[in-house]
């Protein structure tokens, strides 16, 4: 039955991943880009995401600026309203897709989705949240495609030697490993529970606080699936995208942000620092998720 619970884990970084916080207590969750914000009694009431910002480390020019804007693929409507209003004040916003160059989504088409973006609309349904893919404005002038097309992305796991089984294998692996001195029939019997509740407002909310708490083990994940060498998943993708962002540096602009899921962050702010002489020098926190409703 640990299975189960390392599934779980498996999910919600790879469907997931793949206002500002006045809460009174906060726990970072896998790293500095991500957290599970509680109340005075303890209780988690929000799942954050962050926007962190970089300017050079040399301090002989405030540009560029480049945010790093964690995302999480499914979340609250006013979520994705709030980071709308924010892409509009940058000079390019670059955006992850694995598709074919200059890929543009258009907001709630009606063509046919992937299996993965299937999954993800029924997460959404499941816990009462908005699909991002349906909710942001990639059309806006400033957003540029930054990440690999779907040939490069097989061509980088063949050389790599990746395949999607064996991406699946190692962050199981990881995932059962973790969750050893874990108690989880308890969790699996609340998993059920949750489930199969009638209550279809009980249901969500408890799902969307089960599910949060899982984010504590995504950096184990992160590292069991980049590894020493990297993966074509994640640092493969980052590469990519900073490629677009050197590129875009050249043409004159200043403002830069990065909208990227959580998972890619630890990866892009060492590249950040090593490649671009940048620094992080503040960080705003967005509630992703409500836990309380």
């Amino acid at each position: 039955m640990g299975f189960v619970v390392s599934l779980i884990r498996f999910l919600v970084f790879y469907f997931l991943f793949v206002g500002v916080s006045s809460a009174v207590g906060q726990e970072v969750v896998g790293g500095e880009f991500m957290r599970v914000a509680k109340n005075a009694s303890g209780e988690p009431v929000s799942l954050e995401t962050s926007i962190v910002h970089y300017v050079p480390a040399s301090g002989r020019s405030g540009y560029p600026k480049v945010d790093l804007i964690s995302a999480v693929h499914i979340g609250e409507g006013s979520y994705y309203a709030a980071l709308n209003k924010r892409f509009a004040k940058y000079d390019a916003v670059l955006y992850e897709l694995v598709a074919p160059k200059g890929t543009v989504p258009i907001k709630g088409e009606g063509e046919p989705r992937s299996i993965i973006s299937s999954f993800q609309l029924g997460l959404t349904n499941l816990l009462g949240l908005e699909f991002q893919l349906d909710k942001v404005d990639y059309s806006a002038a400033n957003f540029v495609h930054a990440d690999t097309s779907p040939e490069e992305f097989t061509q980088q796991m063949e050389e790599r030697g990746e395949s999607f089984l064996t991406m699946f294998m190692r962050l199981m692996a990881a995932s059962y490993a973790h969750q050893q001195n874990v108690p989880q029939a308890a969790l699996e019997a609340q998993l059920l529970m949750l489930v199969l509740s009638p209550d279809p407002v009980a249901r969500s909310r408890g799902l969307k606080r089960l599910m949060a708490e899982q984010f504590k083990s995504t950096d184990v994940l992160i590292q069991a699936l980049n590894g020493k060498e990297g993966s074509t998943l994640i640092s493969g993708r980052n590469d990519a995208a900073l490629k677009v962002l050197k590129e875009e540096l050249g043409t004159g602009k200043k403002t830069f942000a990065i909208f990227y899921g959580g998972g890619h962050m630890p990866d892009l702010d060492q590249k950040l620092k090593s490649q671009f002489g940048l620094k992080p020098v503040s960080v705003e926190w967005l509630q992703a998720w409500d836990l309380t409703k």
